[in-house]
């Protein structure tokens, strides 16, 4: 029989929990292959064991993220590819704040992280999603006369994207610290 366990994260929590990303983004290597490579080995890792649902919906948002960053087509760059760096840096830490050798509890941790991040990054993860759909459906119009270019369409397509990106995340702030949440 099922039993289900909720909790809630006071501010409290979730500033102990953005305080670990901002160590983690200080003491991290900042080698974005490095973080993806820590990202895509934790993704790994959890795929052998049996882990709770909770945890691995979660966990595997980071499959997302790092294909953001890996995507040669949608080509994150600058201060928008560091914001998802940042947000990702917990994964290249050795130590995290719940042991990964803990069964059942080890990637509760990871899982929080993930769900802050990708909370934080809903505005590049609705882009980048919104992104992915318009090359399928570019691909299915393949043989559709045109004056552009497929690299032309996704140039256009891709600028598009990323400024309704930045238009929509400067929206976000947080009332209580006056700046942008991430």
């Amino acid at each position: 029989m099922p039993l289900t366990i909720s909790f809630e994260l006071s501010d409290k929590d979730l500033k102990y929990f953005r305080e670990r990303v901002k160590e983690a983004k200080t003491g991290a290597a900042r080698d974005s292959g490095a973080i993806v490579a820590a990202a895509r080995h934790l993704l790994e890792q959890t795929r052998k064991i049996e882990l709770p649902d909770f945890v691995r919906v979660r966990i595997e948002k980071l499959e997302q993220l790092s294909a953001m960053l890996e995507d040669t087509e949608w080509k994150l760059e600058g201060g928008d590819r560091q914001r998802v760096l940042n947000a990702m840096a917990y994964f290249a830490e050795i130590d995290d704040i719940i042991p990964d050798t803990i069964p059942g509890l080890g990637y509760l941790d990871d899982a929080i992280m993930v769900e802050l991040a990708c909370q934080e990054l809903q505005h590049e993860i609705a882009a980048y999603a919104d992104f992915r759909s318009y090359l399928l459906d570019l691909s299915k119009q393949r043989g559709k006369a045109t004056s552009l270019s497929r690299e032309e369409w996704i140039q256009r397509k891709r600028v598009q994207l990323q400024d309704r990106m930045r238009r929509r995340r400067s929206r976000v702030w947080d009332a209580r610290l006056g700046r942008p949440l991430w």
